[in-house]
């Protein structure tokens, strides 16, 4: 009898650190229903490396997630929803773009202010978006060039 109390308490504890797990992950990809953040949009051509859930940083800190991705079948982009801390009030000419951790690391969404002094309102769109760029394509098009000698700068000839 005791056995079977103690293998309930310990289930229960479980369960309890699991539910905890969860709300702290949630959390911390920016998809809990927190009053201090705001939503805003924009389209990208590629969004390659990102997915729901991802940083949203601007210089380097975190200050959003990645909360909303769908690909409008009218411009054929994707469309992204950021939830961003309420704190953060972007001027209207601010940019986000794709940016690379690395070599190695994943990509992440960046924000880079512009200079407006009007500011984004909850809900609409940054307008300056840049795609993700893919390294391989990025090393290809190197690589061809180097292939091809019509693409050599001519040499000078005394």
């Amino acid at each position: 009898m005791a056995d079977s109390k103690l293998e309930i308490l310990a289930g229960a504890l479980v369960v309890v650190a699991a539910l905890g797990f969860v709300a702290y992950a949630g959390q911390s990809a920016g998809l809990g229903s927190g009053g201090d953040r705001y939503d805003l949009r924009a389209s990208f051509r590629s969004i390659q490396g990102v997915s729901l859930g991802s940083d949203v940083k601007l210089a380097g800190v975190k200050v959003g997630a990645l909360t909303g991705l769908k690909l409008n079948p009218d411009t054929y982009m994707a469309d992204a929803t950021i939830s961003l801390d309420k704190s953060i009030q972007l001027p209207s000419d601010s940019a986000i773009l794709i940016s690379s951790e690395g070599l190695l690391g994943g990509n992440y969404i960046e924000l880079q202010p512009g200079g407006m002094p009007d500011v984004l309102k909850p809900g609409e769109e940054i307008e300056d978006t840049q795609g993700a760029v893919s390294l391989i394509s990025l090393l290809m098009k190197f690589v061809s060039n180097k292939a091809d000698p019509a693409s050599a700068p001519a040499a000078k000839t005394p």
